[in-house]
This record gives C-alpha cells, sequence and structure tokens, in this order.
C-alpha cells in the first residue's frame, strides 16, 4: 500500500496552494512540487483570458512560484516573457516570502487568427523574444536579471534553457494546467482552473560531483551546451523518473504534491520540508499611484482626467483607483 512521504515522522499533506520543498539524498538532487487551486482560479477568473492565453498564464505563475520560494531573503523574482507573437508579454512578480501577481497582454485580432489556423503551441503564441528572470532585494541592492532567447516548444523548455545557460544548473522543469467544468451544488455549470509543476535540480553535495570549478559565471558560449553531467548516473536516473509524470498527476488533487513525490522517488529517500504557502496578493496600492501621478506633468494629468477624475486600473489586480486632480500632491 502507497505510504505518504512524511516530515519528522508526520505525514506532509501539502495540499492547493502550497508549494512543496523536497530532496532526494539518494539521487543528490533537490526540488519543489506545486498543485495550484483557488489561486491561480482567482487570476484567472479576474481577467477573463482567452483559453490558450490563461494557459499560457497559469504555466508561468507554477513556474514563478516554484522557483520564487526558494529565495532566501526579502525580495521579488519577477519571471516574463516578451516576444512578437499573438501573446506579446507575460508576467508573474513574486514577493516573499508567498505574495503572487500576474498578467498577460495579447492581441486579440492575431490570437483570434491563431486560433482559426490552429497555430497555438506556447512557442507559436509567443514568437520570437527573450524569457527573463529578474532577482530584486530592494532599493539599496543591485538587480539580478538573467535572459535567454525563447527557444523551445514549450514553457519548461525554455526555462531548462535559461537553467543551463544562465546558471549552469542541470534542471528538469514539468508544468500542466487543467481547465475543470463541473457543478455546483445546484447543478449548475461551474468552471475552474487549476496548475501545477515539480522542478528538480542536479546540486551535489560532493565536491567532485559538483559543476566544473572552472566554469566561467553566465551564459555558456553561444552554440555550445553544458553537458558536463550529462552522463552521470544519478542525474541520468532522475531525468528519466521526472519524464514519467503525467500532466494530470500534476493537477490532479487526489494525486497530490506528496503521493507524486512519493511514487517518483520513494526508492531513494526522499525527504521533505514544510509546505509554503502562496497567495493571490498584489503589491499595488492608492499611495504608491497618487505618487505617481504626482511625476506627471500638468498636461499629462489634464489628458488623463475623465468626468473629472483621474481613473488608474492596476493591470495585475484590476483594482481601479480614483483621484480628484485636486488631491495630487505636486
Amino acid at each position: 500500500m502507497e505510504t505518504d512521504i512524511q516530515t519528522n515522522g508526520e505525514p506532509v499533506f501539502a495540499g492547493d496552494d502550497r508549494v512543496l520543498p523536497f530532496e532526494v539524498d539518494g539521487l543528490d538532487v533537490r526540488g519543489r512540487a506545486v498543485q495550484l487551486g483557488p489561486m491561480i482560479d482567482a487570476i484567472l477568473a479576474r481577467h477573463a483570458y482567452p483559453e490558450p492565453v490563461a494557459r499560457l498564464l497559469a504555466e508561468a505563475i507554477a513556474l514563478t512560484v516554484l522557483l520564487g520560494t526558494s529565495l532566501k531573503f526579502q525580495g521579488k523574482l519577477i519571471v516574463q516573457t516578451k516576444g512578437d507573437g499573438p501573446v506579446d508579454l507575460l508576467v508573474a512578480d513574486f514577493s516573499t516570502p508567498g505574495n503572487l501577481r500576474a498578467y498577460a497582454r495579447f492581441d486579440e485580432d492575431r490570437l483570434a487568427a491563431a486560433q482559426a489556423a490552429g497555430t497555438i503551441s506556447p512557442a507559436e503564441l509567443l514568437g520570437n523574444g527573450v524569457l527573463a528572470f529578474t532577482i530584486d532585494q530592494g532599493e539599496y541592492m543591485q538587480r539580478y536579471q538573467g535572459i535567454v532567447e525563447m527557444k523551445g516548444e514549450t514553457l519548461e523548455a525554455m526555462a531548462e534553457t535559461y537553467f543551463r545557460q544562465s546558471e549552469q544548473i542541470p534542471t528538469i522543469v514539468r508544468l500542466a494546467v487543467a481547465e475543470l467544468i463541473d457543478r455546483d451544488d445546484e447543478g449548475k455549470p461551474r468552471h475552474s482552473w487549476r496548475a501545477g509543476g515539480i522542478v528538480v535540480q542536479f546540486l551535489p553535495q560532493a565536491p567532485d560531483r559538483m559543476r566544473s570549478p572552472d566554469l566561467p559565471g553566465g551564459d555558456v558560449p553561444e552554440g555550445v551546451e553544458d553537458t558536463a553531467h550529462d552522463e552521470d548516473d544519478s542525474w541520468a536516473e532522475a531525468k528519466a523518473l521526472v519524464t514519467t509524470v503525467d500532466p494530470g498527476e500534476l493537477t490532479d488533487p487526489e494525486v497530490g504534491a506528496e503521493r507524486l513525490l512519493y511514487r517518483l522517488f520513494h526508492e531513494r529517500g526522499a525527504k521533505t520540508y514544510p509546505p509554503v504557502p502562496v497567495f493571490d496578493k498584489c503589491s499595488c496600492s492608492r499611495e504608491r499611484l497618487g505618487e505617481v501621478l504626482a511625476g506627471f506633468s500638468d498636461e499629462e494629468l489634464k489628458d488623463s482626467v475623465e468626468e473629472g477624475v483621474i481613473t488608474v486600473q492596476c493591470e495585475f489586480c484590476s483594482t481601479a483607483y480614483r483621484f480628484d486632480p485636486a488631491e495630487i500632491e505636486r
């Protein structure tokens, strides 16, 4: 009978909207797994994105919370795609310890044409461009940004390219999104979104198995791939196990992150850590937006007035803030 992975002898049940960190000493890998339910459904429902756009943004959110919850300091991780496709911008903004906001920008006409033509793979929707990971540790610390070209058919593949080229850490990423339709207590149709993901990285503790010490920081030279660990038996086994994950396992609440980890790694001794909750919470505020308006010129403020007020709507959470022009401090 299947046994759940335990932390300090107690069963771990991460549940929805909680990232479950883990490590597998037998394979020298560490990682995180997550299933997102109410949080991601609220974000996507708020904007009523078309189905292909919602799926892309949901994957970006899952990737961002998996990586953002590993930050060991107060700050932000921003994952962003910018390309020339119908969906020209995805942004997922994670603030420690667990607040997430996100939005997508797309061209309605181009998206409709892509749907009609059936050209709606992630690569086709995003087009040519870049995937950027930005770490912000606050106003007194320099921002770090890693950028790679969006190469690959999926967001998973693009993220793996980033880790291989910019971080030089062998990494495998799996992401999945599910659109659920059922009925409520009154028998009326009900729609909801779920997403899930797992990221596994080869991070050996033994010095002789760590990444080559002579590798320079930054990107691997163009046209050259970092294959230092491709032949490592432990990493090869970990990759083979993770590639068996079915998309449904990442989103099915009956499976759960802990049961998935048990299936994958129980023979190698997986160890989990306390789950990290994540929340749909925007950082916008009336005060901050007022400061932005205060930097406008008189002409810009005049042009922003409609029916006697200035209305500013947050792109992330869609909250509308209304200002009397007279209250803008100059």
